[in-house]
């Protein structure tokens, strides 16, 4: 079984672009629930909605509760989609913490919603690291796989990579 946790960012509809209104996370129902249904997925999983934040906002005590969903649940297989801006943070975050479990943090660039969006690729690209990974802590983006350790997001060309 594979847990996802759900917190937001432009993987479910944020749009940098064309901004939403200031209390547009307030009301916000995800997106990725629906995506995986159409995405036609044979694993078992569940969705749970944690939060719903732009992570340019994303504080530690929003990490906190993101690693304490972490620690309690029984799954040992979680991807958690979360907005790009923060997800390095975020994944150094529950990586310092050595759980055993899978952990595989993904976003997007293009929201969910867009017919040009990299959600579906990053996010079945997560599910399949989830389940062939090691007990650790990961990023799926672009088609790669980075470990907590060492991983950024390059802000001139939006791209995920290493930082050594």
């Amino acid at each position: 079984m594979i847990h996802i946790l759900v917190t937001g960012g432009t993987i479910d509809d944020l749009d940098y672009i064309n901004p939403p209104p200031d209390d547009f996370w307030k009301n916000h129902k995800s997106l990725i629930a629906q995506a995986l249904e159409q995405s036609r997925l044979s694993v078992e999983y569940t969705v749970e909605e944690l939060m719903a934040k732009d992570s340019r906002f994303v504080t530690d005590s929003d990490r906190e509760i993101i690693l304490n969903a972490c620690k309690k649940m029984l799954e040992d297989k979680i991807v958690i989609t979360h907005g790009t801006m923060s997800l390095p943070v975020t994944a150094k975050y529950i990586g310092r913490n050595h759980l055993s479990k899978t952990i595989v943090l993904v976003g997007s660039m293009i929201p969910l919603n867009k017919t040009t969006t990299d959600a579906f690729f990053n996010l079945g690209g997560a599910l399949v690291a989830v389940q062939l990974l090691p007990h650790g802590v990961y990023v799926a983006m672009n088609g790669k796989i980075f470990t907590w350790d060492n991983v950024r997001k390059n802000l001139e060309n939006g791209y995920f990579e290493t930082e050594s």
